[in-house]
């Protein structure tokens, strides 16, 4: 496949031709002038000039480009028209610099109404920041803008970035079916109930997989495919019911394989889009990651890390502090001038967050320390937190004293609401997070819970430890991060019947439980399973973020709204009583 073109650049005017047009309007260059070129689009803005000339700007998905007509009364805003003429250079003195086709014009013109169009409900320009809800609703009309254009445009060379990447790494793309089996993997599905087998119902996929997993033993070697995904879960900023990842899987490979396929693909598409490549892509464990950001996806910008304080407060007679387990704080630089009343909200936000307090201090000018506790800290004590968290005056000191995760989360969560910048700024920090722990818990039975799924493997120097300390055993599973937001994740997988054994032992999953719940997956691997492992990309976030956006909606061409409807579908919509009889299916009433 051949590189992506820069996403600025013009595509040959001969893949745009066709019988009713020679070139797009957003195309043309100075060089073009002389040429005689037939354009098609709508009319973005139409100005009159004198009695019978009009300048009329015409907009396709390429850009818009400014035609001199004579006798254009008749046109209205976003009329479907066709324009012939010859392109032109401006007059001097009217160049637009920030027009790409600011230097030319397209003169001599004739042009056709192929369809006349009502008032559009808002205006078709990214100066005007309509309603989400209006812009749902017409959602063919919001397309037309050039954001939306751009971000059409990003995802597709996004997409391309990709395929061409995983292409070149001896991926074979492979489709599989969105009609599928429930599946352990927690996150709630849509059911699909079957009309020929009344009672019956498949599920659409929360992701491929178990079935990448089987093209594994059936010797693909190395699968991918741009897949669609579906999740009944609740929307938000970075989450819709219908997603697409980059979805990869490969055999006789190592976790760093798979982290240098998906690295590779990852800085490909970043490259096609904003013409640099990041650097390597670095890697936390994920207790460097808790311990240094207080989160397993940490947003590398957004400022100071959390600093050890247990040895600076090892002696303290502050009762809040002596005898923590964990004792943590955070700088926030400039942040020394709030208020009263903020710094008692981060307080109860803290609480909120699982704490039992949070101490606060203002760094004044010379070090001296602005806080109600600090008469209860030694000089020694004051001097050590400065030190250790590298405060100067104007800044703000957070310390929580508790168990060690809680610490982390909190300062962890406090730290990006007092530091973080819009995930859409700022430079790419991409980063790994590997290691993983294998469980996250345990259940109401004391049963460990699979932090990812029950095939993953678990790291090969903790084996010994399932059985005596399973919450200490790692993993090998790895998270991709990107600004703060989880690009996606992925693991090597069991294909070793003894571990996976173990792993159901320890889970308290038994064989016929094992049957009933993976039974055509464990059949498979009775087989000859290859040591395998994969990942997925979540193409929306990766695409917004790369897009300048804040919200994957905006880098769909038909989302849901976060209530879950479609504004322009009216979706979801009842079905007749007929349908749900040839389904088998009868709907209960609301509850009261």
């Amino acid at each position: 496949m051949s590189p992506s073109r820069p996403l600025d650049a013009p595509p040959d005017a001969s893949a745009t031709a066709t019988a009713l047009r020679t070139d797009l309007a957003g195309d043309l260059r100075a060089g073009d002038a002389g040429r005689q070129v037939a354009l098609c689009g709508w009319v973005a803005r139409r100005r009159e000039h004198g009695e019978h000339l009009a300048f009329v700007d015409l907009r396709d998905r390429s850009g818009v480009v400014q035609c001199v007509v004579d006798g254009a009364s008749d046109l209205r805003s976003e009329y479907v028209v066709r324009v012939t003429g010859t392109v032109r250079d401006r007059p001097e003195g009217t160049v637009n610099p920030d027009l790409a086709t600011g230097e030319i014009e397209v003169g001599d013109c004739a042009v056709e109404v192929l369809n006349a169009a009502e008032p559009p409900p808002f205006p078709v320009t990214d100066r005007v920041d309509a309603d989400e809800t209006a812009r749902l609703r017409h959602r063919y009309v919001d397309l037309r803008r050039d954001r939306m254009q751009r971000n059409l445009l990003v995802r597709a060379t996004v997409n391309r970035a990709l395929r061409s990447a995983m292409e070149r790494q001896g991926f074979l793309e492979v489709e599989t079916p969105l009609l599928w089996v429930p599946t352990p993997e927690g996150a709630r599905e849509f059911v699909i109930p079957s009309r020929l087998r009344p009672g019956e119902f498949y599920v659409l996929p929360q992701s491929p997989q178990l079935a990448k997993q089987l093209l594994m033993v059936a010797g693909v070697d190395r699968y991918y495919q741009i897949a669609r995904c579906l999740r009944d879960e609740d929307l938000r900023a970075d989450r819709q019911f219908e997603f697409s990842q980059l979805d990869l899987e490969a055999s006789f490979v190592s976790q760093d394989d798979v982290l240098g396929f998906v690295s590779e693909a990852v800085l490909d598409a970043a490259q096609a889009v904003t013409g640099e490549r990041p650097g390597e892509i670095p890697r936390l464990t994920w207790a460097e990651a808790m311990g240094r950001f207080g989160s397993d996806k940490p947003d590398l910008r957004a400022g100071p890390e959390l600093v050890e304080l247990g040895e600076v407060f090892a002696a303290t007679g502050f009762r809040a502090f002596a005898g923590a387990p964990c004792i943590k704080g955070l700088r926030a630089p400039g942040h020394g001038d709030l208020g009263r009343n903020r710094l008692d909200a981060l307080t109860e936000r803290a609480k909120g967050l699982g704490a039992k307090g949070l101490v606060w201090l203002r760094v004044a000018d010379g070090g001296a320390l602005d806080s109600p506790v600090a008469k209860f800290l030694s000089d020694g004590e004051r001097a050590g937190l400065v030190g250790a968290t590298g405060a100067a005056p104007g800044d703000l000191l957070l310390v929580v004293a508790d168990e060690r995760r809680t610490v982390e989360i909190v300062l962890g969560q406090l730290r990006l609401d007092l530091g973080r910048p819009p995930v859409n700024e700022g430079p790419l920090a991409l980063t790994w997070v590997v290691d993983f722990p294998l469980f996250e818990g345990l259940d109401p039975a004391g049963r460990p819970v699979p932090a990812h799924h029950a095939f993953t493997m678990p790291h090969p120097d903790d084996l010994d430890l399932l059985e005596s300390d399973p919450l200490s055993v790692r993993s090998q599973s790895y998270d991709l991060v990107l600004n703060g937001w989880e690009l996606g994740s992925g693991s090597i997988r069991i294909h070793r019947s003894d571990v996976q054994a173990a792993i159901f032992a320890t889970l308290g999953i038994s064989d016929e439980d094992a049957r009933a719940r993976f039974g055509f997956l464990l059949d498979a691997f009775r087989y000859g399973a290859p040591p395998h492992g994969g990942f997925a990309v979540g193409l929306d976030r990766l695409v917004a973020i790369l897009a300048g956006e804040d919200n994957i909606r905006e880098v769909i061409a038909f989302p849901k709204t976060q209530s879950g409807a479609d504004p322009l579908t009216g979706a979801p919509a009842p079905v007749s009583p007929r349908l749900l009889d040839e389904l088998g299916v009868r709907v209960l009433p609301p509850p009261t």
